[in-house]
């Protein structure tokens, strides 16, 4: 294998309107992982762009008294500026299917495979949803709909060019087989051998009737299916068949970047065409969760989408990307809501980020004269210096693995600690103490050191941050490389420049569906649930439904402390299967903090976040108590952690 180039590719977006979060979720889910892979100095191809022809934009268009290729043009226009543009997406290649390179390129694979024997032509009776652009045979539907999205099919006979899929279901079966990380995460992979298990069909890939796509090579009645055009664009943009040395540094691509609900099209469709073709197939296949309104995906055609620029006016694009790669696992879905949105803003990125850069500069002001002192090794105690280390190993692992939040997670610890640092070493008691000056300018020096390496390790995910931070602590240069982020690269003697607050506090308001209540106010949690007894409880009967929407869930506490200042709060760190999250409980009166480690839980999961003694809550456990007496609900047996109550 020649290949030189990391090359990674979202799914090219159907511009049958503009784009919404969802899109923009897995677009600079992929950006921040090519700015990852050009920071450790690899040369990157990062490719996106819209998938423009079949049915759906022809019918789209008409409606709208436009030709396709005008409708088209004025959504990829948005698409491109302002959208990709304001969150500064930094492809490489964006790539659409109505480019005469592309054309050449689908037309050119169409025939070969015509003339190997792997497309013929037949007749094709069976559904089609219109909104998938998917054709369905009778024992595929689910309640007679499509079992992709659940919405109508209707009924199709015609004639068709059909691409032999059936002659390469072993083959595909034995490579998914084989290569366990070529599909993720492995929920996805399970789902794709279960399909394919049950059997391929040969698939119909032209259709007639319709003028808007590109036409079979010598059969001027039929155009090409649109995903069979559209998944070609992976290899157009690569150089296939018009730069062969581009391609051959180029291809195999390391990432297809894609949805949940086209994992099929990219891991079992695609692989086959490339198998006929005599080509690679991609390293992997992600296909990431979706971000859902409430329990729905959010969607155009379901009028709930939530549009990207709009956030971007309102808060600015670096917390928007910050919540888009934070708040969700990746390969899990996630639940949008401006209200966490805000959250995240206000504590991550203000209180604790903002806070730690204030601070420090204020100190390095105040006690150092506005330079940063020199680093003295043998008054040091390690303390930030190993953490750095240890953040850069977690970033480095989390991004090799496509865990993006993980790698912000070990990030926002690192600043974490710096701040809990500030809290432990006192620099305004040491700066009275003149046999404790070289102790002093050792903890001005590792906070400095510790805000400069954060903003190496935040330039993948955040976009003005970083040169805000060095900027701040007296740097100039703009961050280059990974390997920048090693402990002791500040030159003492530099000046700082204190400036405005990262993050000014988003004071969000009042709404009238909050009941006058401002979203970012603390929320007393309830921490037990007790039992009554009688023919009816106090509160009044539930019904089912109700219960349901409370989402239970088993955890394991990874940590537990103290809250300084409290006599009754403890902080916890448990892990829920899928995310470590922060619980504040009122418990410190019965459990001792080194009681709970390792010891598993139920927590509800989907309570709203609430802002206890400066920490915000991400749940509630749950809880008995009688006359002074507590006890946590936890399973009696073992399970796996996310396992649902129910």
């Amino acid at each position: 294998m020649g290949r030189s180039v990391w090359y990674i590719t979202t799914p090219i977006y159907y511009p049958s309107d503009n784009l919404h979060i969802g899109h923009a979720y897995t677009t600079v889910a992929a950006d921040a992982l090519a700015r990852y892979h050009r920071l450790r100095g690899e040369e990157v191809r990062f490719v996106t762009g819209t998938d423009e022809h079949g049915q759906k934009i022809q019918k789209t268009a008409a409606a709208a008294g436009l030709d396709p290729q005008t409708f088209v043009d004025g959504i990829v226009s948005f698409i491109q500026d302002p959208l990709w543009k304001r969150l500064g997406i930094s492809y490489d290649d964006f790539i659409r299917t109505t480019e005469d390179r592309h054309v050449r390129v689908v037309q050119a694979i169409f025939q070969r495979l015509y003339d190997q024997g792997d497309i013929y032509k037949g007749s094709y009776t069976g559904w089609y949803c219109l909104p998938d652009e998917s054709f369905w045979t009778e024992s595929k539907l689910v309640d007679g709909k499509c079992p992709d999205c659940g919405r109508p099919v209707e009924r199709v006979a015609q004639a068709s060019y059909f691409f032999r899929m059936s002659r390469y279901q072993e083959r595909i079966a034995e490579h998914i087989a084989a290569h366990p990380e070529f599909i993720q995460p492995p929920s996805r992979r399970n789902e794709m051998l279960s399909f394919i298990q049950a059997g391929l069909e040969d698939l119909s890939i032209s259709r007639t009737g319709m003028s808007w796509g590109i036409p079979v090579p010598g059969d001027s009645e039929h155009v090409i299916y649109v995903w069979f055009d559209a998944l070609a664009n992976y290899i157009t943009a690569a150089g296939y068949g018009q730069e062969p040395q581009r391609f051959a540094r180029t291809w195999p691509a390391n990432v297809h970047l894609v949805g949940k609900e086209i994992v099929r099209f990219h891991s079992v469709i695609w692989p086959i065409m490339l198998m006929a073709l005599g080509l690679e197939l991609p390293e992997r296949v992600f296909g990431h969760g979706w971000l859902l309104l409430g329990d729905r995906k959010i969607g155009k055609s379901l009028g709930n989408a939530v549009d990207p620029i709009s956030l971007i006016e309102r808060y600015g694009v670096d917390p928007v990307r910050y919540y888009l790669l934070r708040e969700v696992p990746f390969g899990a879905d996630g639940t949008y809501t401006e209200e966490a949105l805000v959250l995240r803003t206000n504590v991550d990125l203000a209180n604790d980020l903002g806070n730690l850069l204030s601070r420090t500069t204020a100190m390095v002001g105040r006690f150092a004269a506005g330079v940063i002192p020199p680093f003295r090794p043998e008054h040091d105690d390690g303390v930030l210096a190993k953490e750095a280390a240890v953040c850069l190993a977690q970033v480095q692992t989390a991004m090799d693995g496509l865990e993006i939040s993980g790698a912000i997670v070990a990030i926002h610890r690192l600043v974490g600690t710096a701040n809990k640092y500030i809290e432990e070493t006192q620099p305004w008691a040491l700066a009275r103490d003149p046999a404790q000056r070289p102790r002093l300018d050792n903890v001005l020096y590792a906070l400095a050191e510790t805000l400069r390496i954060v903003s190496v390790l935040l330039s993948p995910f955040l976009l003005e941050t970083p040169s805000r931070i060095r900027e701040q602590i007296g740097v100039a240069q703009p961050v280059a490389a990974l390997a920048e982020a090693v402990f002791g690269g500040l030159a003492a003697g530099t000046r700082i420049r204190r400036g405005d607050p990262l993050f000014p506090r988003i004071e969000s308001g009042h709404r009238p569906e909050d009941g006058g209540r401002d979203r970012t106010a603390p929320q007393a949690p309830a921490l037990s649930a007790g039992a009554q007894t009688g023919p009816e409880p106090a509160s009044g009967w539930i019904d089912l439904a109700d219960f349901q929407k409370i989402d239970l869930r088993v955890g394991t506490v990874r940590s537990a402390e103290t809250v300084p200042g409290t006599d009754r709060l403890l902080k916890l760190t448990v892990y829920d299967g899928e995310r470590e999250r922060t619980i504040v409980s009122g418990i410190r009166a019965h459990y001792q903090p080194e009681a709970l480690l390792g010891r598993q839980v139920v927590l509800v999961a989907n309570l709203r976040p609430a802002k206890l003694r400066g920490i915000v809550s991400e749940g509630m456990l749950l809880a008995g108590s009688s006359e002074g007496l507590l006890s946590l609900v936890g399973p009696a047996d073992r399970l796996p952690e996310g396992s649902r109550i129910k």
